[in-house]
Parts: structure tokens; C-alpha cells; sequence
């Protein structure tokens, strides 16, 4: 599944993994949202809804660009830093294209979020 991303005149593209937490969040698509910075390696927004949590496992290896859940809290978390693993984790997708729209300082307002035709 690919996902389209539009942050004012920039596009990012992303693949979205096979799991009932990426099936929660496709089904609230589309979706516009402001992303807070979290922790200066993080863009979080909280969906609408509650995301499924059942699969959790632990993401030793967080990589600039992935997209995750973290279920404590139920934000989306996509990664523009350099972070340490979390058993809380749910790994959703990875950014393919495009993440220096998110290297940025501050919210990021008016993103949305589309599923796309491969």
C-alpha cells in the first residue's frame, strides 16, 4: 500500500506495512492534521480514532523516516531523528520520499494524508 503525503506545496511518499494497526489507520484516511515536534525527532499528531494496539512488538532499531504508533499514548510518531528502540512501538510504514519536509522546527500544520493506487 503507498501512502501520499502533502505538506503545503511538498509531496512525501511512504509504504504502509500489513498489520490491524495500519488497517485502523487506512480506514480514517483521508486525514488532515497539524504534526507537533516531539522530543527535537519526532512529528506526532493523534488520529481521530483509536488505532489497534494488539500487535505491538518492540522496534529495536527506529530509523529516520519510519512511521509508528506509539500505543501507550496512541500518537502517530513519524521519525525525522535519531531515536532509541521502545517495546510501545507499532511500526506502520516508512517514508520513501520526500522526509526533509518534515526536518523542520516546530508544528507542521495542514498535513494530509491520502492513500494512494500503486
Amino acid at each position: 500500500m503507498k501512502l501520499k503525503i502533502t505538506r503545503g506545496d511538498k509531496v512525501i511518499t511512504a509504504i504502509l506495512y500489513e498489520n490491524p494497526t495500519t488497517r485502523d489507520f487506512i480506514a480514517q484516511l483521508p486525514l488532515t492534521v497539524d504534526m507537533e515536534d516531539f522530543a527535537g525527532k519526532e512529528k506526532i499528531f493523534y488520529p481521530p480514532k483509536k488505532l489497534s494496539t494488539t500487535e505491538r512488538k518492540a522496534v529495536s532499531d527506529p530509523k529516520i523516516g519510519d512511521i509508528n504508533v506509539y500505543a501507550p499514548w496512541g500518537n502517530i510518531a513519524i521519525f525525522y531523528g535519531s531515536y532509541s528502540g521502545s517495546r510501545d512501538l507499532i511500526r506502520i510504514g516508512k517514508i520513501t520520499e520526500g522526509m526533509d519536509a518534515f526536518n523542520v522546527t516546530g508544528t507542521v500544520k495542514n498535513v494530509y494524508f491520502e492513500l494512494v493506487e500503486q
